[in-house]
Order: structure tokens, then sequence, then C-alpha cells
């Protein structure tokens, strides 16, 4: 059963799930806050005590004004994972989740038992413009970032109300803070990836407009004994659109960095 909670972290309130049996799992959402995981989360606490929190500034969290980028929402986590008490954990992020679960990850490397990056902002490539969801309208960004039509139409439902849009820009605001400029990467990353020696996973989907797939093939080759899985006619959502292949890699990848 996942429950809701609220912690304070340095002045800044944060709302998050937990529920599961098993090591724990914390979860990083991307730009569209924690809704992108509801496909897969009552099937993860099935293997795991899964954390799901809002980032500050994103859904229930307070704005966490101090937080002016990337860097300052690693450490952020950093200091949500002592005040849970959590010595080491697997650790998953989507999109721009994926990019600070690389960077969280980089500055603590002994933190994680294992780290999965899905669609993850994070990295450039050079040749291979990303696509700019800041300059999507809503109903332009589900078309460009979800392929199966079933899917859009959940995605769609899930943005109905007016509480949701409420939500929505108050995700693009806070996105935009951490991503703007440099848009959704760090030039520096790249330079720190060789830290990420735990087990580590790579999922996307093979029709990703945001970040196309020669994204996961740069993350693959900057991170050499990381695993690679492509999910053929999905786009930006593989826990959306490729589901149960999006979970057995995952359950199977943190039960072997655990064994």
């Amino acid at each position: 059963m996942v429950t809701e909670h609220r912690i304070d972290i340095r002045g800044c309130q944060v709302a998050y799930q937990r529920g599961g049996k098993g090591e724990p799992l914390l979860l990083l959402h991307g730009m569209d806050g924690r809704a992108s995981w509801d496909s897969v989360l009552s099937r993860l606490t099935e293997h795991h005590d899964v954390i799901l929190p809002d980032h500050p500034g994103f859904g229930a969290s307070g704005s966490g004004e101090w937080i002016d980028d990337m860097a300052d929402l690693a450490l952020f986590y950093l200091d949500f994972l002592d005040a849970l008490q959590i010595e080491q954990c697997h650790l998953a992020g989507h999109c721009l989740g994926g990019w600070l679960a690389a960077e969280v990850s980089v500055m603590q490397p002994q933190r994680f038992k294992s780290l999965s990056l899905c669609a993850a902002a994070g990295i450039r490539v050079d040749g291979c413009p990303m696509g700019d969801a800041f300059l999507w309208n809503p109903d332009d960004t589900i078309g460009q970032l979800i392929v199966d039509p079933q899917a859009r139409e959940t995605m769609r439902a899930k943005q109905s109300s007016e509480r949701d849009i409420e939500l929505m820009l108050k995700a693009r605001q806070m996105s935009a803070r951490l991503a703007w400029h440099p848009r959704f990467h760090n030039p520096h990353l790249r330079k720190w990836l060789h830290r990420l020696t735990m087990p580590t996973m790579i999922q996307w989907g093979e029709s990703d407009r945001l970040f196309p797939v020669a994204y996961a093939h740069g993350y693959h080759a900057m991170i050499p004994h990381a695993q690679l899985h492509l999910y053929r006619d999905c786009g930006h959502f593989p826990m959306l659109e490729a589901t149960d292949r999006y979970l057995e890699h995952l359950n199977a990848f943190t039960a072997k960095a655990s064994a």
C-alpha cells in the first residue's frame, strides 16, 4: 500500500509517496511530475520499498526558492535521503529526473546500489538536436512525446482538470529554472560519468522526440559498463508505452544488483 507523507528539508516541505516491500527504490520524476510513474508504481511496490517525491517546485511540494540549478537539487536529495535515514538505495530517474539521478550518483556513488536512467536529460549529443518542450503547448507535448494512441489519451486524461493544468504550469516554471540554459543538460556532466561505478541501466524509447535515441547511445558510450534497453514503437515514456518490458528489465536489474 502506498501512502502520502511530508517532510521538511531545510525549510522546504516535500510531499512524497512511499510503500511496498524490499530494498528502497527512489524514483525521480521528469518535468511532467510524478504522474508519469502512475502506470508502474503499484507493480514496483511488489518488489521494492518505493519512495516517490514531488521535487521542490513541483506538485504538492514547496517551492524551494533557494534551489537555483540541478547541482542544488542533487544535494537537496542527499539531504532528503539523510532525513529518511536511508544509507543505500536503488535509484531510477526519468527525463529531468534521469539527469538528476546521474548528478546525485556522481556526487555519492557509494550511496546507490543501482542506477536506472530512462529517457534522461543531462547530456548533449553533437549533431543531434533535442526537442524543445518549452516551446510545445500541452497538446503538442503529448503528441510529440507519446507514440501509442491509447497512451496519449491516458496522458490527456491526467491533464483534464483545472487543478491538473495549474500543477503542469507550476512544473514548467520549475523545469525552466533548472533546465532553461543550458537547455536540458550540464556541459560538465560527461567529465564525471566515470564515477558511476554502480550497476547502471539505460532504458529508452526508439521514437523519443525530446531526447532522440542517439542520447541513449551517448550515455551508453560514456558509461561503458551500463546495460542498454531500447523499446520499439515507444516514445518518451517507456513506463507508459512499454510497461511490461520496462518493469521486467528494471525488476531483474535491481534484483541482480542486490544479489
